[in-house]
Parts: C-alpha cells; sequence; structure tokens
C-alpha cells in the first residue's frame, strides 16, 4: 500500500496530504510507512480516502502502529471494525473515529500565525466537548444499530478510539475536554488565569453538567457516570499522535529542533525538553490517555495500557474520586522547528 502516490486529482487532494508531500519531508513519509508496515487495505479505498479526507486515515495509521508496539495481536478477518486485538487470550474491539471541524467553522489546518495560540481556552474546550460529543454518538449508535450483533464483537469489550482534529490548536486541549464529558470535571483555566491569586492550588475543578451549542441545544456531560454507554468500556485518546510525532519520530536528513513539555508525577509539574532530530527519544504511546468506563459491560483489564508514557484514568462511581495512573514521564505538547539549509 503505497499512501504517496497520488491517485486523485490535486484539487482534491486535503490539505494535509499536499503538505506532506513536499521534498524536504522524505524521510518523515518514510516513517509513516514505517508505521503503516502490515497495515492492510481491506476495502480498497484506505489511499484515497488517505489522500482526500487525511485526518481519519492517518489516526487509523497511528493505532495501528501503537498496537503493534505494544505487542498486540491483530486479526483482521473481519471487515469491521477498524481493529480486533487480542491481549492475553482476550479479544478487545477498538473502533477509531476522530473529532472533526462543524460545517462553517475554520478548519484545524488553518492556524492564524500572527495571532497565535489562544489565550483563553473555555469556548476552545467547549468546542471541543461538542465535537468530541458527536463522534462518540455516532459511533455507539453505530454499535447499538450495526456491530452488537456481530458475533466476534457483542461478547467482548468495545473501545473507542477517538482524535480531536476540530479546530486549530487543538493539540493545546489534552485531556480537559474529554474529562468534562466523560466524567463532568472540568479545569477551569480562564477563572485561574483571571484571579490566580483566589486559587492557590491551581485553576479549580468545577462539575458543569451540560455545555450549549451553537444553536442552543446542550450536551450533558459524564458519560461515564451512569449505565447510559455501559456499552463503551473505555475511550483512547491523543491530542499528540499527530504529524509533529511523525517528526519527532523521524531521522530527517535536515537538522529539527525538538520541544517537548513532559508532565512528571514524581516532581508534580511540567518540565521542557530541548532536542534534536538525531537525539529524540519520543515513542509512538507518548502522550496517548486511556478513560476506563466503571459502569463498562466488558471492562478492559488496566494491566492491557500498563505502559511507560501512557496516562490511565478510572473514577469511582460512588464518591466520583478521579485516579490518573501515569506510568513514567507522560507528553503534554511537541512543537518541531525545521531548519533548512540550501
Amino acid at each position: 500500500m503505497n499512501l504517496f502516490i497520488p491517485i486523485v486529482t490535486e484539487d482534491k487532494q486535503h490539505k494535509n496530504f499536499v503538505s506532506i508531500m513536499e521534498f524536504s519531508k522524505e524521510a518523515d513519509r518514510f516513517e509513516l510507512l514505517r508505521w503503516a508496515n502490515d497495515f492492510p487495505d481491506r476495502d480498497n479505498k484506505f489511499v484515497k480516502e488517505f489522500q482526500t479526507t487525511f485526518n481519519s486515515s492517518f489516526w487509523e495509521i497511528y493505532l495501528h502502529a501503537l498496537f503493534k508496539e505494544l505487542n498486540f495481536k491483530m486479526d483482521w478477518s473481519y471487515p469491521s471494525p477498524d481493529f480486533l486485538l487480542e491481549y492475553q487470550t482476550k479479544k478487545i474491539v477498538v473502533e477509531a473515529t476522530i473529532a472533526a471541524a462543524a460545517l462553517g467553522k475554520t478548519p484545524e489546518w488553518e492556524r492564524d500565525i500572527i495571532e497565535g495560540s489562544p489565550a483563553r481556552f473555555t469556548k476552545m474546550n467547549i468546542e471541543s466537548i461538542v465535537r468530541l460529543s458527536n463522534s462518540i454518538a455516532s459511533k455507539y449508535k453505530k454499535y447499538k444499530n450495526t456491530y452488537s450483533k456481530l458475533s466476534h464483537v457483542n461478547s467482548n469489550p468495545f473501545v473507542l478510539a477517538v482524535a480531536p482534529f476540530e479546530q486549530p490548536y487543538f493539540n493545546l486541549q489534552l485531556d480537559i475536554p474529554i474529562m468534562a464529558l466523560l466524567y463532568d470535571f472540568y479545569v477551569d483555566e480562564d477563572a485561574y488565569n483571571d484571579n490566580p491569586h483566589l486559587y492557590p492550588n491551581g485553576p479549580p475543578k468545577v462539575s458543569l453538567g451540560s455545555v450549549e451549542k451553537d444553536n442552543g441545544s446542550k450536551v450533558k456531560l459524564g458519560l461515564f457516570e451512569d449505565t447510559s454507554h455501559s456499552d463503551i468500556s473505555a475511550i483512547i485518546l491523543s491530542t499528540t499522535a499527530t504529524w509533529g510525532k511523525v517528526e519527532a519520530m523521524s531521522s530527517a536528513a535536515h537538522q529539527r529542533y525538538i520541544s517537548t513539555v513532559w508532565w512528571s508525577e514524581e516532581e508534580h509539574k511540567p518540565i521542557l525538553k530541548l532536542s534534536t532530530s538525531d537525539n529524540n527519544s519520543e515513542k509512538i504511546q507518548d502522550g496517548l490517555y486511556v478513560f476506563h468506563n466503571p459502569f463498562a459491560s466488558n471492562p478492559v483489564g488496566p494491566d492491557m495500557f500498563r505502559h511507560e508514557g501512557i496516562t490511565q484514568v478510572f473514577i469511582d462511581p460512588k464518591n466520583k474520586k478521579i485516579t490518573k495512573e501515569i506510568n513514567s514521564l507522560f507528553l503534554m505538547h511537541r512543537q518541531t522547528i525545521n531548519i533548512l539549509t540550501k
């Protein structure tokens, strides 16, 4: 499967595909092909989708590389859902989806370089919550109507793997929108930034109950606080599984500076690291979250994702206490800077 031989005309190619086809990104393309090695094109349209819609296909390639790195066996005998994993003789079903920009909203690739990243986060976080909610609801409906009737699905844990690509600077959201959506646990960064003296222990954690869409309808928060979504065992999410991860892991011939921010649970603070393309050690699983559903009909054992670089999130349904299991340093942000010479 050659992802980079164009099979559609330029006017139909996705902006991100056009970008990665630049000559200077040859080593990065090679790295992505390494991720995609042995990934089957089961419906013979994956390459076209990669070139025309990009993000959803890129996310599937990332997941494939992730599962290989974690030594999960993948069964490709069935046309759907996206992945059927085997871990210690147990079968786990994984369906991939993305949160995309709403119709008429600014797509993720149109960043205003001059204006820069947003100084306030509430509006951005609410947009993320709404778009994540739509994606999860759509796939849960698909599970109820279709997947649950498949013999290889209905008796096994069902995991949704969601990637946020819904707006510019989506990579800044970390787990704040998804924690609000799943557990009704919102970290109010704007309140802290406005009056830091009022919050000596950091940004306040609040229960919002719901958020409002542009059309005035409400999105109920706390999907994992009752049995309403018990068929979803867990949700996987990453805000660092972007083209920047490809760049960070590739062996580019030109000089590349990589700035990363890692959360240290031992020091209980973020740590800044600066590296170059020849000494960067980022791994495929760095920056991955796994959010467990305490009401899951078929829960996923935490041992499955107990690897360095992965954070697992649990909630006690009785007292609503949230626990984060962070293994080693956790990747929060990354920025790559390419130094090109003639």
